[in-house]
């Protein structure tokens, strides 16, 4: 079995629209902080000397959004009701495991442009393949978006889904749906300056506000999806389990048969 990376990296140094901050305690400074810990915490006086190098071990500080790097949405991401169910959308760490661990389905629709595409677009790559998804497979896209990822292009110049392409793929069983995109909907000026040209709301983040009517989750942020082939392959993407979280990172692969 060959194990494909589709995960990006969490990197502080990276352009990102909600900075990361990662702060790194050296093994020398994590044994003061532990002597420091036991003092204050029970009263215990320890000397680092007898440490060899006087060193402890490291310790990383991280401050970022559950959005960041490869991660999953859940229902609670996208609103805070819902018109299915008990009328409220379960957080990430509520979500079934077996969402995340199924057959996965790669569609190209590089060459779009900064929008959104609709169902034609994937039904014609459908037949391009010649592959339909089936309930519960893992729907990928294939954006392009992932080479610009590091840089403020990839929040802004990007193809996403319209609310009929999103609900063609739900209407196939399909519960989770992926992209190396910044975000499944269009870009925010995009969407924006459409919204104020035309006064549709339905061009208000649809892929994102389709799982107020429909439980789905979303997969953003994945990367090397030029190594899949169209299908034949299985998704691993389990999400972190945040309590009461709208969405959870995971380090999303695939595994192929060779």
């Amino acid at each position: 079995m060959r194990i494909i990376d589709l995960s990006s990296h969490i990197d502080a140094a990276a352009y990102e629209a909600d900075p990361v901050t990662h702060e790194v305690l050296t093994a020398a400074q994590g044994a003061e902080h532990m002597a420091e810990q036991l003092k204050a915490r029970l009263g215990i006086e320890f000397d680092v000397s007898v440490l060899r190098d006087s060193e402890f071990l490291t310790l990383d500080r991280i401050s970022l959004t559950s959005h960041t790097g490869t991660h999953v949405d859940a229902p609670s991401h996208y609103g805070s009701k819902t018109t299915y169910g008990n009328g409220i959308p379960r957080h990430i760490d509520e979500m079934p495991l077996e969402w995340f661990h199924n057959p996965g389905v790669k569609l190209d629709v590089r060459g779009h442009g900064t929008g959104v595409i609709g169902p034609e677009v994937l039904e014609k790559e459908f037949a391009r393949i010649g592959y339909t998804p089936k309930p519960m497979d893992v729907v990928i896209l294939d954006t392009g978006a992932a080479e610009h990822a590091g840089t403020q292009t990839y929040f802004t110049d990007y193809t996403g889904l319209d609310g009929p392409a999103t609900n063609f793929l739900l209407d196939l069983g399909v519960k989770v749906i992926g992209t190396d995109a910044f975000s499944l909907d269009a870009p925010f000026p995009d969407i924006v300056k459409r919204y104020l040209t035309t006064k549709d709301e339905s061009v208000l983040w649809p892929a994102h506000f389709a799982g107020r009517d429909r439980e789905y989750c979303q997969i953003e942020r994945l990367a090397n999806l030029e190594a899949l082939p169209d299908f034949g392959f299985t998704v691993v993407a389990f999400p972190v389990k945040i309590k009461g979280a709208g969405a959870g990172w995971t380090r999303a692969v695939a595994l192929l048969d060779d």
